[in-house]
């Protein structure tokens, strides 16, 4: 099985990684001194030239021979084992760390790492990774999802591309037809990828800075109910040939509008043209505002490896010092933001058309998976948010429940702290 950078976003506001899978015990660790090994594991990703491009950085560091791990299958769950062992990686690649990881003292604090440059790194996806006022991810790229939609056709339609969530759904249904859809959210009707996006538009939060739920409010019921207007009206595209993450559907003419990630853009661009624009996901409310999920893998340093300091000094030689490289890593193989604003302002292929667009969308829009938010937090969200959307349930009732959820959840993983 193999990934893409996108797989983190695959479920909008995130899914916590499991703790089940076994790893494997060839880590390459050798001696210390001028002859220290470092064992770095990344996940097995989708797109072609990455492995080759991180082995060539790997090779390009001269203070440690710096052994490589691709690693297929589960990674998240490899990781969280491994890292319960002595036999895991010296510097790993992380969808996190976990808040559980942090807690349980299995990574090592990076913010030295970032003396002088921490304010260049996006807070959006830097701020998952901080906790207590400390670091404990370096982010690599950005991975990012907007809104296409086809000017042609909302041109013909005379639909103005949708700036609110009620423009959206009258958008969708106007734009919907015998052979075209007006939406596609994904072939669940959106539960899927959607997440917390749509709270975030209402002006609301997962939870709040203070770790409370941030969306007990009658706003986000009112504003989850008009996702299934959307279902209602039957302006969404269900069962599509290839699910949101692929912009076939979009290409092909099946939908008007689709939600995807910046990946699809450069495919897109291919095939359409001009023919083609990016929208965040649209306010709703006097409190709204505009919303873009993201994601960042980032580099995290095991604190059961034997050597620790070598190996903060190669992730701070990496992912703070070679701008070139992480310039490279997000551009060269597959479609990214570096997570470092400046070079986001600066890579050539980021400057001009719908990808100025989404990084200015990352930038004044952004918003991550909190830190605080559990993977049981998620589950009852997402069931609740699946009910509402596909048939019709109660939007207040729904998150009545899930608010007690969240709320036993945040009160247990505080108390830990």
């Amino acid at each position: 099985m193999t990934m893409s950078r996108r797989a983190l976003l695959a479920a909008g506001a995130g899914a916590g990684a499991g703790l089940l899978a076994a790893c494997g015990s060839n880590t390459g660790r050798g001696g210390g001194g001028s002859g220290t090994e470092l064992s770095q594991w990344y996940h097995q990703y989708g797109e072609p030239g990455t492995e080759q491009a991180v082995q060539r950085y790997a090779a390009a560091y001269k203070k440690a021979h710096v052994k490589v791990q691709w690693r297929p299958g589960n990674y998240d769950q490899q990781t969280a084992a491994a890292l319960l062992t002595d036999s895991g990686p010296d510097v790993f690649e992380v969808n996190g760390p976990t808040l559980d990881q942090i807690q349980g003292g299995q990574v090592v604090d990076l913010t030295d790492l970032l003396k002088g440059v921490r304010d260049d790194f996006n807070p959006a996806v830097l701020t998952p990774k901080t906790y207590d006022g400390r670091v404990w991810g370096i982010p690599q790229v950005i991975d990012m999802q907007m809104l296409y939609y086809r000017k042609s056709l909302l041109k013909d339609a005379g639909v103005e591309p949708p700036a609110t969530l009620d423009a959206l759904v009258d958008a969708a249904r106007r734009l919907t037809g015998s052979k075209v859809k007006g939406l596609f959210l994904g072939n669940d009707g959106g539960a899927g990828v959607l997440g917390g996006t749509p709270l975030y538009a209402a002006g609301l939060q997962l939870v709040t800075e203070d770790g409370k739920v941030g969306f007990d409010d009658p706003a986000a019921a009112r504003t989850l109910g008009k996702l299934h207007q959307l279902y209602a009206d039957k302006s969404l595209l269900l069962g599509a040939p290839a699910d949101w993450s692929d912009p076939s559907a979009f290409i092909q003419g099946l939908t008007a509008m689709q939600w995807s990630g910046l990946w699809a853009l450069p495919q897109i661009q291919k095939e359409l043209g001009d023919d083609f624009g990016v929208l965040p996901f649209p306010k709703d409310g006097g409190q709204g505002k505009p919303s873009v999920p993201v994601g960042a893998y980032g580099a995290a340093v095991s604190a059961r490896g034997r050597h620790k300091e070598a190996a903060k000094e190669f992730v701070r030689w990496l992912w703070v010092e070679r701008t070139d490289y992480q310039e490279d890593f997000a551009l060269s193989y597959g479609f990214h933001i570096p997570a470092r604003i400046s070079l986001a302002k600066k890579a050539g292929k980021l400057r001009s058309g719908a990808a100025a667009d989404a990084v200015r969308f990352t930038t004044e829009h952004g918003y991550a998976q909190p830190l605080l938010w559990t993977p049981a937090a998620q589950t009852a969200y997402q069931d609740a948010l699946s009910r509402i959307i596909g048939s019709g349930a109660d939007p207040e009732g729904e998150l009545r429940a899930v608010v007690r959820k969240v709320a036993g959840e945040l009160d247990r993983v505080k108390k830990k702290s």
